[in-house]
């Protein structure tokens, strides 16, 4: 299985980078040049559902905060995601280890699907309540792992822990409630996305899972 599409090398500060251009924001390109741009943006890598499934979350969200009576606004569709390594700060060495690493794992599309509603921890006041699961996330684990051997492999131990709970944020309240299970509901993952976040979520660059 492959992806036919155009690839672009560019270096920057001695750092060469493939990117496989048709998943490439334009802002990218400005703020690859400005390496001091990326490591104080809130900069994440993540797996996102399509437009169908986020507003079907959506609507299950919606649903379950009426159920529990939670005060807290809901997440719009178009910022539901998993997140898989927080990128922001990083120095500019660890940026191209990063980039590197993403060029470098490959597997093929794999299924993603969430049966558990929770509320965690979270600050004082401010608890999350998420979609989890488990047997339907064990792809997205090892996709993950992967992701983490590439990281080590360039040093960046510490970024790949193994402190990971996959899980897809509906909203934060005040009040938490105890895990629930829910009808199963997930996606194909094809690609896994670079996110700026800043008033909203700017996808940066996708890479797309192939083989």
């Amino acid at each position: 299985m492959g992806v036919c599409c155009e690839a672009k090398q560019i270096h920057v500060r001695g750092c060469s980078i493939i990117l496989l251009q048709p998943y490439v924001h334009g802002w990218f390109w400005f703020a690859i040049d400005d390496f001091a741009s990326l490591s104080s943006a809130n900069l994440f890598l993540a797996a996102v559902p399509d437009a169908g499934t986020a507003e079907r979350i959506h609507q299950l969200a919606s649903a379950l905060k009426r159920v529990h009576r939670f005060d807290g606004r809901l997440i719009a569709p178009e910022r539901l995601h998993i997140s898989l390594f927080a990128l922001g700060g990083l120095p500019e060495g660890q940026h191209c280890a990063a980039w590197e690493a993403a060029m470098e794992v490959r597997t093929a599309p794999f299924q993603v699907w969430f049966d558990r509603t929770a509320s965690f921890r979270g600050r004082p006041g401010n608890h999350p309540f998420v979609l989890i699961g488990e047997q339907g996330l064990r792809g997205l684990q090892s996709f993950r792992q992967m992701f983490c051997a590439a990281l080590a492999r360039r040093g960046m131990r510490r970024l790949a822990n193994t402190n990971f709970t996959p899980h897809v944020t509906l909203l934060y309240d005040a009040r938490d409630v105890d895990e629930y299970p829910i009808e199963p509901i997930g996606w194909t993952v094809r690609e896994f996305v670079l996110i700026r976040s800043l008033n909203g979520h700017e996808h940066l660059v996708r890479w797309p899972l192939w083989v």
